[in-house]
């Protein structure tokens, strides 16, 4: 992440983060990996973490009540404060608003497993924001190429990005959030600039951000899609407002004309 195209993509990251995160409320908050970004720095909950992620593998049979982090202490942000595995988050059901993932299904053992994970800690309505690199662009095709190399001339040939798992597509990720009855909202690319390192010609390549999102935009070297966890048959109910109950209306009566016409006659 310090070399030329790591801090061209941190700088997306971080500015994306800034505005999803800005306007969110609740209490807890936490980011999953990647302490280089403070994807947490615009969000005004109280009490925040940011985790490194472990490489070891926790399994279904772990205790997470020996682990638990208690939710009354604040944490802030900080790159040694919480160490865990995606699969298994040392918190309660239900307890988190808000979970940041920048590249985190990357580099979990089970993908799958992490974001169920983060669906039981999140609470209903609360929101998950997702990053990850896009293996349909040219940076995933880089990255392929080298993965290539390495298995047909075998040694260690030079790979663009960090070898730190396998890349999930867009709508596949998509998939695997509805499975788990997460609203999704409308997703955002970027990165558009050919995977080069040298930042002279990152520079002059600034022009294709412009012309990438508008003609590809499914293309970019990331993307980010946020979600809502929906629990369904549940009805979130708020203060109840007295209001002054509607006057009752009675029945019309109706006149017995030919009465009144016999009347007069």
């Amino acid at each position: 992440m310090r070399s030329p195209p790591g801090r061209y993509l941190l700088a997306w990251e971080q500015a994306l983060l800034d505005a999803a995160v800005a306007d969110l409320f609740g209490f807890h908050a936490l980011q999953l990996g990647l302490p280089e970004l403070d994807g947490l720095r615009a969000n005004r909950m109280p009490q925040r973490w940011c985790a490194r992620l472990s490489t070891g593998i926790a399994t279904q049979t772990d205790s997470l009540e020996a682990v638990e982090v208690p939710l009354d202490v604040a944490m802030l942000p900080t790159p040694g404060g919480l160490i865990c595995t995606p699969e298994c988050l040392p918190f309660p059901d239900q307890s988190l608003d808000l979970v940041v993932m920048p590249h985190t299904l990357e580099s979990a053992a089970d993908p799958h497993q992490a974001l169920a994970e983060v669906c039981r800690v999140l609470r209903p309505e609360g929101r998950v924001v997702i990053i990850g690199l896009n293996p349909a662009s040219l940076w995933g095709l880089r990255q392929h190429v080298g993965h290539f190399r390495q298995q047909v001339l075998g040694g260690e040939a030079p790979l663009f990005l960090p070898n730190t798992g396998e890349f999930l597509g867009y709508w596949r990720l998509r998939d695997w959030l509805k499975l788990l009855n997460f609203e999704i909202g409308p997703g955002q690319f970027g990165c558009y600039r050919p995977p080069l390192s040298s930042p002279r010609w990152l520079e002059r390549m600034a022009w294709m951000e412009r012309t990438g999102d508008r003609w590809w935009p499914v293309l970019g070297a990331v993307y980010a899609i946020s979600a809502v966890k929906r629990v369904r048959g549940m009805r979130l109910v708020g203060l109840a407002r007295r209001e002054a109950p509607a006057p009752r209306v009675g029945k019309a009566a109706v006149a017995n004309r030919t009465t009144r016409q016999n009347k007069h006659t």
